[in-house]
């Protein structure tokens, strides 16, 4: 069966178009204009195995936030048209991830109910070009749209590349996690309620 989908989302501030294949093998082609976010674009298909293609078009001439909130939003209605009814995922994911001294948590549950919480101090304002407050503002978008509960907590870290590279890794090790088919559930919704 195809996990894919493809989502276009058009504003009078962005215009946003996104692809995604969750049983790809980590490609990704990324234009955002936002270059440390491709970047960290790049982390979720890599590390997810998530076949990734986002366009964005935004009013980066204001700033980023337009942009990287709505390409979170457009992530998690296409994250939510591929992934389906859920039958036969693990539903639950988590990660820990390293870079240097850097580490961060993520946990998260495709339950239907969007929720985050985030738990990071960045040691900068900007990495490049992104404002470090529109991380948030990204998995925000993508949780209310992806009806996923997220849980991110960067436990340590100097540098905030560092600690932000952490967070997009262990998010999409444990996005991998979660998606992944659960032989032993094969053709099942994984909740009591048996539906998600």
């Amino acid at each position: 069966m195809s996990r894919q989908a493809s989502v276009q989302r058009d504003t009078a501030e962005t215009q946003i178009r996104v692809a995604l294949d969750l049983d790809g093998t980590g490609k990704a082609q990324l234009n955002t204009g936002i270059g440390f976010f491709d970047h960290m674009l790049d982390q979720i298909a890599r590390h997810g195995l998530i076949d990734l293609t986002i366009d964005a078009k935004g009013d980066l001439h204001i700033d980023g936030h337009h942009t990287v909130e709505d390409v979170g939003i457009t992530l998690g209605q296409a994250f939510a048209q591929a992934l389906g009814d859920k039958r036969g995922i693990t539903r639950y994911g988590h990660a820990y991830v390293p870079l240097d001294e850097a580490l961060s948590r993520v946990v998260l549950d495709c339950s239907g109910r969007p929720g985050l919480h985030m738990d990071v101090r960045f040691t900068a304002g900007m990495i490049g070009q992104l404002d470090t407050q529109l991380v948030f503002e990204f998995f925000q978008g993508f949780v209310n749209h992806a009806g996923v509960s997220l849980h991110i907590d960067n436990l340590k870290g100097q540098n905030a590349h560092h600690q932000c590279e952490t967070i997009f890794k262990a998010f999409a090790r444990a996005l991998r996690m979660a998606i992944t088919p659960d032989p032993r559930a094969a053709g099942t919704i994984p909740s009591t309620k048996g539906t998600l």
